[in-house]
Parts: C-alpha cells; structure tokens; sequence
C-alpha cells in the first residue's frame, strides 16, 4: 500500500465542490475518490413541502 499522499486538490475540483455546494438550499454534496484522486462530484437537492401547502392534481 502507497503511503504517500498527495495533499492537493485542482482548482477546477475546488471549483466544482463549491458551485455544487452554493447552487443548493438542502442536500448533500458526495465527492467520489478513486485512487486518491477526486474523481466524481454528486449532488442532490431535497425540496421542502410545507404541510399546509397544496399541489393541484394531474388530470388523465
């Protein structure tokens, strides 16, 4: 096993980690790592109901 570690992260990766982060209200930012390396950025955005709010039903 390699022991040696490559502190650094890319500009574009940092970039990248912060438009996910800034472009969501509530979520979760997931960075993949393969090897050491950043080499996917996930995000997903939960959208919050309020319980007194009403969404109108699809008509078939």
């Amino acid at each position: 096993m390699d022991t040696k570690l490559d502190n650094t992260i890319t500009q574009q990766a940092q970039t990248e980690i912060l438009r996910a982060i800034a472009s969501i209200q509530f979520g979760s930012v997931e960075i993949v790592i393969h090897n050491g390396q950043i080499t996917q950025i996930e995000y997903r955005e939960k959208i919050r109901i309020k319980a007194n709010e009403t969404i109108p039903s699809a008509k078939y």
